[in-house]
């Protein structure tokens, strides 16, 4: 029986190319700035269910670990974004999000291709292959985007199409 030790080890083979997976993330990107978009200014910082974050808080933990996992996985050097500002209105958190995406745009291109399966202590907690970092990133913002969709729901707000990523 094969080894699943390593899952992620994309030295045996690509499954998928760095600009594919950029494309990919970016494409979720996409529908979560839509998803900021839709809540009213005073629900994206107020409103939650069940003790859950407001959505501009889940917003900001996105915003902080997206770049510096680009960086961290380009560079080895794992900084945390903690010095961003916090924004009051849903402009400065759209800005803060487009800034975000060109930032990684503009450093994605700088990681080397074996950075993705060499392994770091990512942020000195996770463990991990640059793009199992990577999957993370994207698997958490998917998840709680998630929230935003009950939260705007809950407001009896439709919420973006999920598979809509245009």
């Amino acid at each position: 029986m094969a080894s699943t030790a390593n899952a992620l080890d994309i030295n045996s083979s690509t499954v998928i190319t760095p600009e594919a997976l950029l494309a990919h993330w970016q494409g979720h990107r996409r529908l979560t700035r839509r998803v900021i978009d839709a809540f009213p200014e005073d629900k994206l910082f107020n409103f939650s269910v069940g003790g859950m974050r407001p959505f501009s808080v889940l917003a900001m933990e996105f915003l902080k670990m997206a770049v510096p996992i680009v960086r961290g996985v380009a560079t080895g050097k794992w900084t945390s974004a903690d010095d961003l500002p916090s924004p009051s209105t849903k402009a400065e958190l759209l800005t803060l999000w487009d800034q975000a995406t060109e930032e990684i745009n503009a450093l994605w291109p700088t990681i080397p291709a074996h950075r993705f399966a060499e392994v770091d202590k990512a942020f000195g907690h996770w463990e991990n292959s640059g793009i199992g970092t990577i999957l993370y990133g994207i698997d958490n913002e998917v998840h709680h985007r998630g929230q935003g969709y009950v939260y705007l729901r809950a407001l009896r707000i439709e919420p973006p199409a999920f598979y809509d990523r245009s």
